[in-house]
């Protein structure tokens, strides 16, 4: 027998005593009636729940791994998605951004005109076909275009209505604001009158409220005035504001036509007079104002006057009646040029320097002529 076999006959003998030696402890614990097979079926059983602990560890923990993933995957989504909602943030902002610099800076004539000369240019694009990549950048640049159109004409047509329906309520009430004069009214002038600053001042204070104080003179003003001319207050405020005014200013019906904002022009914030729609020969119109040539759409037919601010001492309105007292006597074919060549100037004082120079000269022309004729 060589020695490799025997030593392993002996290591299997001592391994077998010290198999009994353990056995035999281990049944010295053990309550009676439990023997050794059964300690052999507990060992077993032990090694199949470890085994079973062992495979419900791997299961956890692939479980664990499932939900990490889980959880990679919802965070991925999550920032995917809050790109998309930004990038459609910043193209919204961008196209309102865009719509508003376009409505600012170009009227909608100049809009359509552009976007037919790229309609043009579209429709004129070529691109070799044969080269595939040619082929589909021209495709996807073609459908670029085709939205970016697509989006143009929605716009213009959005802003078409849109406007439509502002020039409606911006314009004034009727094309004939006044009706027609009667025939031998034919050939009167008309004196249109603005309200605030040049007739009344409406002032607010919080141990008060609102008040509106009349100007000093204004209702020998309008006496004197209704004589010669037909008076029309045309003024941006609100009928339930003008008319209780005008009742109490007006007591004894000087003024013959009343209009208020419905009738003026809405342009660029600000409500005009258009004076084109009174039904009157412009020829024939003067508008008498505190701010006449910021508040009409025809201010060659304007009459500046310095605007009251409750001034106790103003004498404006008085120190105007010699001047259109004059203007109603001499009935000149058209107004304009007379108002234009008192632009810019104090007209009362500029019009007692025209008329002492008038005189002076209609004396000059009469002292000659009695001249002339003493030497026949």
């Amino acid at each position: 027998m060589s020695k490799v076999t025997m030593l392993r006959r002996s290591a299997g003998a001592v391994q077998e005593v010290l198999q009994g030696q353990r056995e035999r402890a281990l049944a010295a614990f053990l309550p009676q009636g439990f023997s050794t097979a059964s300690l052999s079926s507990v060992a077993s059983s032990q090694n199949v729940a470890t085994e079973s602990s062992a495979s419900a560890g791997t299961a956890a923990a692939a479980s664990v791994g499932t939900s990490e993933e889980g959880v990679v995957g919802s965070l991925k989504q999550r920032f995917l998605w809050r790109v998309v909602k930004s990038s459609l943030l910043i193209a919204a902002t961008g196209a309102v951004g865009g719509a508003a610099y376009v409505t600012y800076s170009y009227d909608v004539d100049s809009v359509e005109q552009k976007l037919s000369a790229l309609k043009s240019s579209i429709s004129k694009l070529t691109f070799d076909e044969s080269n595939l990549l040619d082929k589909l950048r021209s495709t996807v640049y073609a459908t670029t275009l085709g939205a970016a159109v697509s989006v143009a004409d929605f716009y213009v047509e959005t802003r078409k209505n849109l406007e439509d329906q502002i020039r409606g309520i911006a314009a004034p009430s009727s094309s004939k604001l006044l009706p027609d004069l009667l025939p031998q009214e034919r050939g009167a002038f008309t004196v249109v009158l603005d309200l605030n600053e040049t007739l009344v001042y409406s002032d607010w204070k919080r141990d008060r409220g609102w008040r509106t104080f009349k100007r000093p003179g204004v209702e020998a003003f309008l006496e004197q005035l209704a004589q010669y001319y037909e008076l029309v207050v045309y003024t941006d405020q609100l009928n339930f504001y003008v008319d209780p005014i005008l009742e109490k200013l007006d007591q004894k019906g000087c003024i013959r036509y009343r209009l208020s904002r419905d009738a003026t022009q809405y342009i660029n914030g600000k409500h005009l007079r258009d004076l084109e729609k009174l039904n009157r020969d412009p020829t024939h119109v003067i508008y008498l104002s505190g701010h006449a040539k910021d508040t009409t759409l025809q201010p060659e037919n304007a009459l500046p006057i310095k605007p009251w601010k409750l001034e106790p001492d103003d004498t404006v309105l008085l120190d105007m009646l010699p001047f259109l007292e004059f203007v109603a006597r001499q009935r000149p074919a058209d107004i304009r040029p007379v108002l234009a060549s008192y632009d810019g100037l104090d007209i009362p004082t500029e019009f007692r320097e025209r008329t002492k120079e008038l005189q002076r000269k209609l004396a000059e022309r009469k002292q000659t002529n009695r001249l002339w004729r003493g030497r026949q």
